[in-house]
């Protein structure tokens, strides 16, 4: 009986890790929405011919929060991932890669308004979030 219970135990341990969820870092279709988010914010802030589809924004901000809540995160994980300094550095130098990898001059506008013409051209996530004035 004894051993009965410790396998039905450690059976329900394991469904219990099998069960747990990865930090939303590691959950890359909520993480790279965020970053494409940063890096539209960014542009439209550095870029003088650029502005924000504010409400896309919102909408695109709380539709990310929704998908969070049905793959089971809480508010408080949630919030405790959005408002983390680590994580906040983390997307900072994810997004300087992305501007580097694309061959963005981080000392000029027009190199931001380059970029964000073409995804908006391109009608990317990044593009989407923008408008040229």
């Amino acid at each position: 009986m004894r051993t009965m219970i410790a396998a039905l135990l450690g059976i329900s341990l394991l469904a219990g890790t099998a069960a747990a969820k990865p930090p939303l870092r590691e959950v890359a279709e909520i993480d790279d929405a965020l970053l494409d988010l940063g890096i539209a914010d960014r542009i439209r802030k550095e870029c003088p011919e650029i502005s924000a589809r504010l409400f896309k924004a919102v909408s695109y901000v709380r539709g990310l929060e929704k998908q969070a809540k049905a793959m089971g995160y809480s508010d408080a994980e949630i919030e405790a991932y959005t408002d983390s300094d680590v994580e906040k550095d983390r997307m900072k130098a994810r997004g300087a890669a992305f501007f580097k990898a694309r061959g963005v001059d981080t000392s000029d506008p027009q190199s931001y308004c380059a970029l964000g013409n073409a995804e908006i051209q391109k009608g990317s996530r990044i593009g989407s979030l923008l408008r040229a004035k």
